[in-house]
């Protein structure tokens, strides 16, 4: 979904986004998935991950590790925006301080490991905390959306606001990756329980539809109880909610066929996300050189070549990543042992 859907969305000549055509309106809608599931699936795994490790008493190297993924990703998210080429002939634009997914994700991992350190000897205090931080995230969209904080420095402000360029911004997206810890801390209290699986299938059914036809009214209705105009403010531009009950629906989905899709290549792609990232921002965004298929292509091509292209490209990246290059050991790799340079320094 983010391969294809950066190359269309990047490529396609405007005057074939048509919000009349079916076709168009459902492919958007659907890209539209990809973030919510994204920030979704790293705090559901992330956190899922860290209390097997508490179980075994082997946290402390998975908090260390995550701190160092987190901090990571910050800096990868700002060296893929970097211009060398640009920097060598004197030009250097403030674009590199503009926010993407990566570093909302590793800031988001960062404070889930805050959560998790402050609260994990209370397991059930961790997923109640982490379901409100969720909400409560989701209903400050209204708040953040306008602020431009021109007085707070660019490095610092962007994380909170788009009115610099940055595509993502800590609050409202740190809701998804809360809501994704939540959903961990359930799965590790109950997955050893009888129909554990046909019980969570059923509720994100359940839960997923209710927040993508619902929750919009009930928020009214709170409006109409409290007489906070916050919640109907919400309810008018209700699309972090209903994205939410969207990636319900899609984990119910592939929970449902998760036995058959164990060792697939679903599986295997899963396991290349930060590969798959970098290669395919490189490729299209042209990071370091300036020079990418946007800058060549940018809102040049029809339906047709879009579609091939999308294909084509996934197919590519896909491949190089499994066959060519190791980023994911490469670069944690090379953080350790730079850390354990920068320790060992008299």
């Amino acid at each position: 979904m983010m391969l294809q859907g950066h190359f269309i969305d990047t490529l396609l000549n405007p005057v074939y986004r048509d919000e009349t055509n079916t076709l168009y309106l459902v492919w958007s809608y659907f890209r539209g998935l990809t973030a919510p599931t994204f920030f979704t699936i790293s705090g559901l795994v992330f956190l899922y991950l860290l209390l097997k490790a508490k179980a075994k008493q082997q946290d402390h190297k998975r908090i260390k590790k995550g701190l160092y993924r987190g901090l990571l990703l910050i800096g990868i998210g700002y060296a893929l925006r970097a211009d060398v080429f640009g920097w060598f002939q004197g030009k250097f634009h403030s674009y590199i301080l503009v926010i993407d997914v990566l570093q909302c994700i590793g800031l988001s991992l960062i404070l889930l490991i805050g959560c998790y350190i402050l609260l994990r000897k209370h397991l059930l205090l961790l997923s109640i905390t982490l379901l409100f931080l969720g909400i409560l995230s989701f209903l400050s969209e209204p708040l953040v959306r306008s602020m431009a904080l021109s007085h707070i420095p660019k490095v610092f402000a962007n994380y909170f606001t788009t009115a610099n360029g940055s595509i993502f911004t800590i609050l409202p997206w740190f809701g998804f990756t809360a809501l994704g810890g939540f959903l961990a801390t359930v799965f590790f209290s109950h997955v050893h329980k009888p129909r554990f699986r046909l019980v969570t299938i059923v509720a994100f059914l359940a839960i997923g539809n209710f927040l993508i036809y619902y929750s919009s009214w009930f928020l009214m209705c709170l409006f109409e109880l409290t007489d906070i105009r916050l919640f109907k403010n919400v309810a008018y531009y209700n699309y972090l909610f209903t994205r939410f009950g969207n990636v319900l629906l899609l984990f119910a989905l592939f929970y449902a066929a998760e036995p058959w899709l164990k060792h697939s290549i679903i599986s295997k792609i899963g396991q290349k996300t930060l590969s798959i990232y970098v290669i395919h921002f490189i490729i299209i965004f042209g990071s370091f050189t300036g020079f990418g298929l946007k800058h060549f292509f940018y809102e040049a091509l029809n339906p047709f070549q879009a579609v091939v292209g999308a294909i084509l490209f996934m197919i590519i990246v896909c491949f190089i990543s499994f066959y060519y290059i190791k980023t994911n050991t490469f670069l944690y790799k090379s953080v350790r042992q730079l850390m354990r340079r920068i320790r060992n320094r008299p």
